[in-house]
């Protein structure tokens, strides 16, 4: 059966399908979008009663929520690709202290609430406060980021191109759609990252024809 990835890259399971390529594992590809009413149907149901993308399935197990889903892979595909660090190490609690940091602080508390409130005005209302709140606490928020690149590193977690760094970049770049300026070291950051030859081929890959 293999691995097959529910969702298409104008979504949170982008940085599945990045993690993926990164990886070099072949999966199946079900490019189903958010809204559309592609999560809705009996089939899809079956694997997440949420109606909510992305959803992984392995060989029959089924596992839901983009960074849990990044940290999986990564754990079982890539032991000899330094994509994730070792579980059970400090290094591996910081890992997953920026996966978490990534998923609530920049996603939950900012770049979620503006595609809410701009791109999906229509259904969740307008609310010129809170677009304005969730830009501030990005900037608040990235400064986090910006600070730990201070000392020269490429990566969040230094040396090695990690799934943490998946998730902050899948973030920032949500962040420069809203327009909002971001520190300069962060910006680099992000364009190296979306440099990588595994995020072109999955941007490739996820997006519907």
């Amino acid at each position: 059966m293999g691995l097959t990835l529910w969702g298409n890259g104008q979504s949170r399971a982008q940085s599945v399908h990045w993690m993926l390529h990164e990886l070099e594992v072949d999966y199946e590809k079900h490019l189903i979008g958010s809204r559309t009413g592609e999560t809705q149907t009996e089939e899809f149901l079956r694997l997440n009663p949420q109606g909510k993308i992305p959803v992984l399935e392995d060989d029959g197990f089924v596992l839901k929520e983009s960074a849990a889903i990044v940290t999986y892979l990564a754990e079982k595909f890539g032991a000899d690709k330094n994509l994730l660090p070792l579980g059970g190490s400090k290094e591996r609690a910081i890992y997953d202290q920026w996966c978490f940091f990534a998923m609530m602080e920049l996603d939950a508390q900012s770049t979620y609430i503006l595609h809410k409130h701009v791109n999906l005005a229509h259904i969740y209302g307008e609310s010129p406060t809170a677009v304005e709140v969730a830009k501030q606490t990005f900037l608040k928020q990235v400064r986090m980021v910006d600070r730990a690149l201070e000392d020269g590193r490429d990566w969040i977690m230094g040396e090695y191109f990690t799934g943490a760094d998946i998730l902050l970049v899948g973030t920032i770049k949500f962040a420069v759609e809203f327009r909002i300026a971001l520190p300069e070291r962060v910006s680099a950051y992000a364009e190296r990252a979306t440099s990588r030859k595994a995020y072109l081929n999955s941007v490739a890959a996820s997006n519907p024809s």
